[in-house]
């Protein structure tokens, strides 16, 4: 079984997001049993909280559920119990990197090198931008979802 984890920086906003549309993806094809997904944070600002309500409500209106989402501090254990670490921004890469433990096995990528025609290197976190700013980060989280997958999917991640 291959396995994936989303990392943002408080594991209510983007990662998230990220791991519901993944999650989702992979039920439609029929991928469950063949790949884990989750998500955490690089902080524990947010530890046992739930995803953001502004981004419950946006997924939601797309058919995405996060309401089982709990936030979760990123641990030296996922450096070898996941394949792919996707970091959602170059912060959370750099303090990826920074606390990664010698011998890990975990491949690291950054999120939006798998959206279309990105526009930046970084997902924008959208805490303070109200509905608005978590409907454009869904749509730019959505469009990297299939690519990144694809990608997990053909990589040999052992």
């Amino acid at each position: 079984m291959k396995s994936m984890l989303f990392v943002c920086l408080g594991n209510i906003c983007r990662s998230p997001l990220a791991h519901g549309l993944m999650r989702d993806e992979l039920r439609q094809r029929g991928l469950e049993a063949e790949f884990a997904v989750d998500s955490c944070g690089t902080s524990a600002y947010h530890n046992g909280h739930g995803a953001d309500s502004n981004n419950v409500a946006v997924a939601a209106a797309h058919g995405v559920d996060l309401r089982d989402m709990r936030s979760r501090r990123l641990q030296d254990s996922d450096y070898f119990d996941f394949d792919l670490m996707v970091a959602m921004d170059r912060s959370n890469e750099a303090d990826i990197i920074a606390r990664r433990p010698q011998g890990s096995t975990a491949q690291l990528v950054r999120f939006m090198s798998f959206v279309p025609g990105a526009q930046g290197a970084d997902v924008p976190d959208p805490y303070y931008g109200g509905l608005d700013g978590f409907e454009q980060v869904f749509q730019l989280v959505r469009s990297g979802i299939v690519p990144l997958l694809e990608y997990a999917l053909a990589a040999d991640l052992s």
